[in-house]
């Protein structure tokens, strides 16, 4: 469901008024928060509360809302609010534990507040994090991206400063086998995985700092001898034009910003995040809550139905996988 106070509740109703009826999906959440998120959107649609995933129903003209959190009164559109942030959190938590005990095939999740969930004494800073902790996962890493350019990154969501000191080798190797197996469940065979440099110029040989000869070349190395078609260190300032170019398939970058800006620049619309290593499948948009519109009814779902897009890609590809084994 997302932040109960942002525009997730009300573009995942959008989103399954376009769905097709042979698809089935459920919504971790508050049932009160996605019927006023129904009538935002003036939708045909009645919500059933259910105490878990298998008492879904897939009723044409239904949501099924497991519910994980029941709002009364219904918090107010657009404000940061510890209880907000604590339904956020339960709701991903009931997902996850669903996805680990495979009552569902994937998580598809809306924004959430970074300062809501502080609020409530979430640990987490975001999804992540979360899906790092409560998965099970011993490393992943963000898959970001459209049809014209996919980064993965080394570091998240920490200060610049912390970010320098997190990229070490094991980092770079999380990453650049993360980026390989990402890539392979998004169809290429053999994906050209680019490595940025973390100074400018990828270092200059030395002259802009010696993290590209110390740290980023002796791994790159490493996954080439692991068989992974892995190049680098190039200059982040360029790698990105040339994977646009049709050069590379995926770039690894070293901090947020220096992936999330090109990717973003792209447009939010058809951006999508996709978090490798889990046990399971789990996309998001690649957008905020956006307060400012929350509860008119006007915010586009657009990005939020690429996420679902290509969750059913990774779900398909893995069934595939699964074929060719058995």
């Amino acid at each position: 469901m997302g932040d109960p106070a942002g525009i997730g509740p009300e573009i995942i109703v959008k989103l399954l008024s376009a769905a097709p009826e042979t698809e089935r999906y459920v919504v971790f959440g508050c049932p009160n928060v996605m019927q006023r998120a129904v009538d935002v959107v003036g939708a045909d649609f009645t919500i059933q509360a259910r105490d878990r995933v298998q008492d879904a129903r897939f009723e044409s003209g239904t949501i099924d809302v497991v519910e994980t959190t029941r709002f009364a009164p219904l918090p107010p559109f657009g404000k940061i609010r510890a209880d907000c942030g604590q339904a956020a959190f339960d709701a991903i938590k009931a997902g996850i534990e669903c996805a680990l005990e495979g009552s569902v095939s994937g998580i598809v999740t809306a924004p959430i507040h970074k300062e809501a969930l502080s609020a409530a004494g979430v640990k987490y800073p975001g999804h992540t994090e979360m899906l790092a902790d409560f998965g099970g996962a011993d490393k992943v890493a963000m898959l970001l991206g459209n049809d014209v350019v996919r980064t993965v990154l080394v570091t998240i969501h920490c200060s610049l400063l912390d970010a320098i000191k997190g990229a070490d080798f094991e980092a770079q190797m999380a990453a650049i086998r993360l980026a390989d197996q990402g890539a392979r469940a998004l169809g290429y065979e053999n994906p050209r995985v680019a490595v940025a440099g973390l100074n400018p110029h990828a270092g200059e040989g030395g002259l802009f700092g010696r993290e590209e000869i110390e740290i980023i070349s002796p791994a790159i190395k490493a996954a080439q001898a692991e068989g992974i078609n892995a190049s680098g260190p190039w200059p982040g300032d360029t790698v990105f034009m040339q994977a646009r170019q049709g050069h590379f398939d995926i770039v690894v970058a070293q901090y947020h910003d220096q992936g999330l800006i090109p990717v973003k620049y792209m447009g939010l619309d058809q951006g999508v995040n996709i978090t490798l290593g889990l046990p399971f499948i789990r996309t998001s948009p690649d957008h905020g809550t956006a307060f400012d519109i929350a509860g008119q009814g006007i915010a586009s779902e657009a990005s939020l139905v690429t996420a679902m897009q290509y969750a059913l890609r990774l779900q398909n590809s893995s069934l595939q996988d699964d074929n060719q084994r058995h």
